[in-house]
């Protein structure tokens, strides 16, 4: 690991200015789960790192008019073992719960997750699907992000160099709305998925679609949701088969996959298809949270 100048803000103020100052060559490190694997491999050489550990309040979780509120520097596994996060939205809860191994989510914050944009992982969809939003700070100015414009492609992020996160925002669903998230995995169990279909569904008292929402993680540079085909679920209603395998078809269409190790871009089209329909089967059936398929 080359040498590196490293510094230890106590404020987000102060970190932007930092950053500000190396002119987008620096880094800012979290729980370093990803950032320390690149630098040992040689893919970045910054001149410095910021490390955030050591700004306060930006750890916590909590609920405020309706929204989750989680902090940048929450880890996964902060999430994951939430008695908040598991009441008010569990497919979250449960999807941070599928992220690599304990000792990677024990470090990993949620934060850096998101800011790492990573496009194998599986919070971002899901967070996505949620509607969610991250509250970003740069010199001295505060403006928030819906998570879905944050991520960009594979690893780029619509933040300024010197601009952080402090918060992710949850809007907490209603509460007859089962979230469904599925991981794909081809290989290892620890490993990063192929395809990460989350469903969000709620039905009226005749078993009619009243919402739905779907996004695919894991096979395009950003999490991909199609409010248009989400429409066609709310004006068609059926809670049927066939709508749901229309909804598949419509996603794999649309999407522009990646071919990796994990699975070629014919194959997550055809992956594509098969786990929205299943998500979307799942949380009409009242299903919710997420499992390994």
């Amino acid at each position: 690991m080359p040498d590196l100048t490293l510094h230890a803000p106590i404020s987000l103020d102060e970190a932007s200015e930092i950053l500000a100052h190396y002119q987008g060559e620096a880094r800012a490190i979290a729980g370093g789960t990803a950032l320390v694997l690149m630098l040992r491999q040689g893919l970045i050489r910054p001149p410095a790192l910021v490390r955030l550990d050591r700004v306060r309040g930006l750890d916590t979780i909590s609920i405020e008019d309706g929204t989750l509120r989680i902090g940048a520097l929450a880890t996964l596994r902060d999430v994951a073992a939430s008695p908040l996060v598991a009441e008010c939205i569990p497919v979250l809860a449960e999807a941070c719960k599928l992220v690599a191994n304990v000792r990677v989510r024990n470090a990993a914050t949620v934060g850096g997750n998101l800011c790492e944009a990573d496009y194998a992982s599986d919070p971002p969809g899901v967070l996505v699907a949620l509607d969610a939003r991250v509250r970003a700070r740069r010199g001295g100015q505060t403006r928030e992000i819906a998570v879905a414009d944050l991520i960009t492609d594979f690893y780029e992020t619509s933040l300024a160099p010197d601009e952080l996160v402090s918060e992710v925002l949850v809007p907490i669903p209603p509460p007859d709305t089962r979230g469904v998230y599925l991981k794909f995995i081809t290989r290892s169990a620890e490993d990063r998925p192929c395809v990460g279909a989350t469903a969000l569904v709620r039905l009226d008292g005749d078993r009619r679609i009243a919402d739905a929402r779907v996004a695919v993680g894991a096979v395009a540079g950003r999490p991909v949701r199609l409010p248009e085909v989400e429409a066609t679920m709310r004006s068609d209603g059926s809670d049927s088969d066939d709508l749901f395998r229309e909804i598949g078809r419509r996603y794999a269409e649309a999407v522009d996959p990646v071919g990796d190790v994990r699975g070629s871009a014919a194959y997550r089209k055809e992956m594509v298809e098969v786990f929205v329909r299943r998500a979307l089967r799942a949380a009409a059936n009242g299903e919710a949270g997420a499992r390994k398929v």
